[in-house]
């Protein structure tokens, strides 16, 4: 019998586990309003493989080389949010935590990083290299993920650049179901589950039940 694993469901794999901390699998619009929705643009993403790996703040670089391997069609795509952090992060390197001139700054590099204006983003960064450090790693940074960072196009093709929308999809399919007060669940018990859930979330309940019964049927 398999022993009961409670409700976070413990992965001892160190790589899968930092891999489902790290990363989230995006949907192709920048906005779903349902998970049936949400469901149907993913399976679409899949039949044309074109899925699309958002990274969240802290990107080391063997999870892209995970993806390059494993996922060698995706489009990858940097986290607008956190990418944004790093330059709010630097102004107040910059300027000091308090000063009014950090936020202004940082208002700044964020427009030009959402209007696609790189270059402009890298020249003012750059500026500051020769008296901070900091500056220099956030210019490495948005250098090695130029390409990953190109967020008017990615929007123009209705591809959503945070992970928010994953992860409150995560937290109603799965979180609600399964980690509620005292729930313990066997590997085998929660990807039944699962499957359940996510098959009525994706308003294909009924078409789950009529494959079951043909493959019994066969």
């Amino acid at each position: 019998m398999n022993k009961a694993l409670p409700s976070a469901m413990k992965d001892r794999s160190p790589i899968r586990r930092r891999w489902r901390v790290l990363v989230r699998w995006i949907p192709l619009r920048h906005v779903l309003p349902s998970l049936s929705a949400s469901g149907e643009k993913l399976r679409a993403a899949a039949s044309a493989k074109r899925l699309v790996k958002s990274c969240s703040e802290m990107e080391p670089p063997w999870i892209w080389n995970i993806a390059d391997d494993q996922f060698p069609d995706a489009t990858q795509i940097v986290d607008r949010y956190h990418a944004k952090q790093h330059l709010n992060d630097l102004g107040k390197a910059l300027y000091g935590l308090t000063a009014p001139r950090a936020a202004p700054w940082a208002e700044r590099r964020k427009e030009e990083l959402d209007t696609g204006r790189f270059r402009a983003l890298l020249t003012a960064i750059r500026r500051q290299v020769t008296r901070s450090d900091a500056a220099r790693r956030c210019l490495h940074y948005f250098q090695t993920n130029r390409e990953r960072m190109r967020y008017p196009e990615f929007h123009a093709q209705g591809l959503c650049t945070s992970t928010g929308v994953v992860e409150a999809g995560c937290k109603v399919a799965i979180g609600t179901r399964l980690k509620r007060a005292g729930m313990h669940w066997t590997k085998q018990g929660s990807n039944a589950i699962i499957a359940l859930r996510c098959s009525k979330l994706s308003g294909r309940f009924q078409d789950f039940w009529e494959r079951r019964s043909e493959r019994r049927a066969a």
